[in-house]
């Protein structure tokens, strides 16, 4: 198998404050979709895509529940940062944005440096500098 490209699917409670959080940080909107169903972004140099669907909308294609992000874990999507400095200015960004940080910039074993958030429905990730 080769596929294209990859990208992630997820279920957000609202599209419309997904697309405020992800747009404050920064994040390339894809222009994907309809705007009350789906918000959509490029993440990284490589233009990871990440679709935002509503719940209701992601549950009928899923054929299943959804997980609650705020409950347990799904995935941690983790972004690279250039430098301590830069992992420290995302961090006030997140943190301006809305979002929960809930772990703190620092260091994890020597030569790593980051922090964890996650967005307004739970979503997780970390950026690190390494």
């Amino acid at each position: 198998m080769k596929p294209k490209k990859i990208w992630a699917n997820l279920g957000v409670k609202d599209v419309e404050q997904t697309k405020k959080f992800y747009s404050a940080l920064g994040f390339k909107r894809n222009g994907h979709g309809n705007a009350k169903e789906l918000v959509s972004f490029f993440i990284g140099n490589d233009d990871f895509i990440v679709h935002f669907f509503a719940n209701d909308t992601l549950n009928k294609a899923m054929e299943g529940t959804l997980s609650d992000p705020k409950q347990g874990n799904e995935i941690m999507f983790t972004l690279s940062a250039e430098n301590k400095d830069e992992v420290n200015a995302w961090a006030e960004e997140v943190r301006n944005a809305g979002g929960n940080i809930f772990s703190e910039p620092a260091e994890f074993g020597e030569g790593y440096y980051g922090f964890s958030f996650a967005d307004p429905d739970g979503h997780k990730w970390n950026v690190f500098y390494m």
